[in-house]
């Protein structure tokens, strides 16, 4: 090959990205009993951890636009999900927050973190290498998220 640098297996890219589908895979059974896909697990741990947050923000949070996120809301709220409603101090603002049922998920969902990190560690993977591995992409997700 003429350019080195463009082989699959000197890319960062490839590997991250690999990780990434092939660990949604592993979360895709636990979320089908819940009848919710990946993205919108991520919302709802957002509400559950401060319910009651403008869309501008959710889509800060999971490193989206809002054009992309607001179809998401809009599908959560048919489901029951989630309510939406405009904020009484700027009504150019939408406020999410959980419903009744999508509060509820939380307690059905509570064991996958831990039911996902047992899968990993029962590898040769440690503790120690997977905090050390999600601490440094969050460095690379701050360092490339804060060029705009």
């Amino acid at each position: 090959m003429k350019y080195n640098q463009l082989k699959l297996e000197n890319q960062l890219c490839f590997p991250v990205y690999a990780a990434s589908r092939l660990i949604i895979r592993e979360y895709q059974p636990y979320l089908d009993q819940l009848k919710i896909t990946y993205p919108q697990y991520l919302v709802l741990m957002i509400l559950w951890e401060e319910d009651g947050m403008p869309v501008n923000d959710i889509a800060k949070k999971l490193i989206l636009n809002t054009n992309t996120i607001t179809p998401l809301l809009k599908r959560m709220e048919k489901q029951g999900l989630v309510e939406r409603e405009r904020s009484k101090q700027d009504e150019r603002k939408v406020i999410i927050k959980l419903s009744k049922q999508g509060f509820d998920l939380q307690e059905k969902a509570k064991s996958i973190p831990e039911d996902l990190s047992k899968k990993l560690l029962d590898s040769s993977l440690e503790i120690k290498d997977l905090i050390q591995l999600k601490e440094n992409l969050e460095d690379v997700i701050s360092l490339l998220g804060d060029k705009k």
